[in-house]
């Protein structure tokens, strides 16, 4: 029998984000840089998710673990999905006068450079970008500090999102082990990340910045910039893990967040799960 994606723990969710029309602008501790770091990701999430799919399905044909084509299978159904969901509350930001094309269009240039590359070099840039959002994806889930400070209705987005990336954390390393991982490749892949789509991605926080007039705020930017990089905030904490890829012998399971992820299944999806009835609407 064809294994399918709910089989191999990575099941495609349906769901259907309609943020309220009363919405506050500044959502992230009612703070304007904040907010806008977090719009900043929220609009690089779809065109960077376009590069991650195509990036692992154009080695289908190579795949013969049903095992792993069903994960890879489930891997693209939820990006697809939270490409969606990013555009919808991209949406939402646009619509309180932020401009989120301005904000995308740095990081969607980027990865055209890095399309450019031969189709390893791709997977294995892939690889390593996947590295950062399932550490991301743990510190939102482990911690308290972003599900406190975040609007309810967007913070709820972003967990669901956070429980699908340690779904399918190993799956583009495990369609790259099946090409033959290369360690040097992938240190040239942290290399080509750090030059291209990180400075990217500060490029279009910086436009935001510029186009709310952030700038005019200093208070704001200091608590702002003290939520994202001040110590012991979580940018810091997620920073602190990258060099991990480095390692020859890595691999996403070698951390194990079945726990985790078990926990959030069952607050968001379970019986009394907090979207478990948008869920079940969806089917």
């Amino acid at each position: 029998m064809r294994l399918k994606a709910v089989d191999v723990g990575i099941p495609p969710r349906q769901l259907d984000f309609r943020l309220p029309a009363d919405l506050p602008r500044w959502v992230y501790a009612d703070n304007a840089t904040a907010t806008l770091f977090l719009a900043m990701l929220s609009a690089i999430f779809p065109p960077g998710e376009d590069f991650f799919v195509r990036s692992v399905v154009r080695y289908r044909d190579r795949i013969d673990d049903p095992r792993l084509a069903a994960r890879v299978a489930g891997f693209t159904a939820q990006e697809v999905i939270h490409s969606r969901e990013h555009d919808r509350l991209n949406d939402a930001f646009t619509s309180r006068g932020f401009d989120m094309a301005a904000a995308a269009r740095p990081v969607a240039l980027a990865l055209e450079l890095l399309a450019v590359l031969p189709a390893r070099h791709q997977i294995a840039c892939t690889a390593f970008m996947e590295h950062f959002t399932a550490v991301l994806a743990e510190d939102l889930l482990a911690t308290p500090e972003f599900r406190e400070k975040v609007h309810a209705d967007v913070a709820d987005l972003w967990l669901w999102h956070a429980l699908e990336e340690l779904e399918h954390k190993s799956v583009t390393y495990d369609v790259y082990e099946t090409i033959g991982n290369r360690h040097h490749e992938r240190v040239l892949a942290v290399a080509l990340v750090l030059a291209t789509v990180a400075p990217a991605a500060v490029a279009g926080w910086g436009t935001l910045l510029v186009q709310q007039r952030v700038w005019r705020m200093p208070g704001d930017l200091a608590e702002g910039f003290r939520l994202v990089f001040g110590p012991g905030m979580f940018l810091r904490r997620i920073l602190r893990l990258m060099p991990l890829f480095h390692r020859p012998d890595f691999h996403p399971d070698d951390h194990d967040s079945s726990a985790l992820e078990a926990r959030w299944r069952e607050l968001l999806f379970g019986a009394d799960g907090s979207l478990t009835d948008q869920l079940r609407r969806r089917v």
